[in-house]
């Protein structure tokens, strides 16, 4: 399962990787170079938007909503890239939820975050966005099997909105479960998580119970991903009908995602 090319040094870009070498149930790997994910790509710098373009990709997928672009700005432009924005319900939507996160007191944080209600916010969320965004999760992954590869699939830190997008396409693709939890893990790494800055100030100059409070919206948690593997298992009773009858892919569309994606 180990990446088969080297992890650039993007300095405006969090959370980039190459999904390629995840394993699948029949043996087969995910193809190098062809599925990227990454955080939103605003502040990429001059050089990080050359080594961007230098992957060859044909579709940015965007999953940010408007209260994203006001607050990151548009994604960099990359020539001859399609850039689709498909946005999605954020695992901690709202404006104003973000303004209490961002630069709410700590009394503000323990009403909203704390005895558990963070992570149950996460939970929730992975959920619902399983069972009603299942247009847009198959949009996307009909997009992939005709004519958008190379892809690159991000949102704002690309834990959330982008990793069950990958998820999603892995699951299509037959990776194993334990694989995709493993890669979502990934943006655990210090130098891929999102920078949230309170105004005026850095993160690092909050308190530690403040940073506690705020840690369940801002780390990947297996019990997070796996909750949405259990809508799936609840709502659909299994991968194969969620594929069929929830994203609408016929056998010949699952054959032609997994011809371009798979080695």
């Amino acid at each position: 399962m180990t990446q088969q090319i080297q992890e650039p040094e993007l300095s405006g870009v969090r959370n980039f990787r190459d999904v390629g070498g995840l394993p699948t149930s029949g043996g087969r790997r995910v193809k190098t170079g062809r599925l990227f994910r990454s955080g939103h790509l605003a502040h990429a710098t001059e050089t990080d938007a050359e080594f961007l373009a230098s992957l060859g990709l044909h579709t940015v997928f965007d999953f940010r909503n408007n209260a994203d672009h006001a607050l990151e700005g548009p994604d960099v432009e990359l020539p001859g890239v399609r850039n689709v924005n498909i946005p999605l319900s954020d695992p901690a939507d709202g404006r104003e939820f973000w303004k209490m996160v961002r630069d709410g007191d700590l009394d503000q944080l323990r009403s909203i975050l704390g005895d558990g209600k963070a992570a149950a916010r996460m939970v929730n969320s992975y959920r619902g966005i399983i069972k009603h965004r299942t247009a847009e999760h198959s949009r996307v992954v009909h997009a992939l099997a005709e004519d958008s590869v190379p892809a690159l699939l991000h949102c704002a830190a690309g834990k959330d909105r982008a990793g069950l997008s990958i998820a999603v396409t892995l699951l299509a693709l037959g990776v194993e479960r334990e694989a995709i939890v493993a890669d979502y893990l990934e943006s655990n790494a210090p130098h891929r998580r999102y920078r949230v800055r309170r105004s005026g100030e850095p993160v690092e100059a909050r308190s530690s119970e403040a940073m506690e409070l705020l840690a369940p919206l801002f780390d990947a948690r297996a019990e997070y991903l796996e909750a949405a593997f259990d809508t799936i298992d609840e709502h659909w009773g299994g991968v194969d009908r969620y594929l069929a009858e929830g994203l609408v892919l016929t056998p010949e569309t699952l054959g032609r995602l997994r011809e371009r994606l798979l080695d």
